[in-house]
């Protein structure tokens, strides 16, 4: 009898060894699946987030293709805006006054309004710098005027219009820009009370 309770209590044992290493085997299973899981759902979250960059990046492309697809063609179309603007400067003030050039003027300046018209309609915007304070984004100074009435770096003078293009600068205006002349205001405090 003693014989059948040790073959019972080694039996048991032998199960109970058996399930502990059934459970640390499922353990195991478990935490490889639970690791699998997490590499897996990284995975899915980088690919989500490149797809997403590739998104945007073909919006930003589309956007920039919509806005700068006309870069060259408008690059062209300058030397015909600047033309136009030669051929209305080169007539003198007196031979205005003459009744052929009183009806061939008008419609060189309707001609180069309606050009900066449509170069407006795409974004194409030509660039105001007379009077302003020179900025080497928008501006190429090509030579300085002694101007002592106004501030140092003061356009005076363009010389040929600058663009620009949705935000991008096409072509920098070219300008005479004001050397020496007074400083910009300065505000003093009077120490004396």
């Amino acid at each position: 009898q003693e014989d059948a309770v040790t073959e019972e209590n080694g039996s048991v044992a032998d199960s109970s060894d058996e399930n502990a290493e059934a459970v640390s085997e499922q353990d195991r299973i478990i935490e490889k699946q639970a690791a699998e899981i997490a590499d897996m759902k990284d995975k899915l979250l980088r690919a989500m987030a490149e797809v997403e960059n590739m998104r945007r990046r073909a919006e930003r492309e589309k956007l920039d293709a919509h806005n700068y697809a006309v870069t060259k063609f408008a690059r062209d179309m300058l030397a015909v805006s600047d033309n136009l603007r030669r051929a209305i400067e080169s007539i003198p003030a007196e031979a205005r006054e003459t009744e052929e050039v009183k009806h061939v003027l008008p419609g060189i300046e309707m001609t180069e309004a309606e050009l900066l018209n449509i170069l407006e309609k795409y974004k194409i915007r030509k660039i105001d710098a007379e009077g302003q304070k020179f900025d080497p984004n928008l501006h190429q100074a090509m030579y300085e005027i002694e101007n002592p009435a106004v501030e140092p770096g003061t356009i005076l003078h363009v010389t040929q219009s600058g663009f620009v293009i949705a935000d991008r600068l096409l072509r920098p205006a070219m300008v005479g820009v004001a050397k020496g002349g007074k400083k910009a205001s300065e505000s003093r405090v009077d120490e004396k009370v």
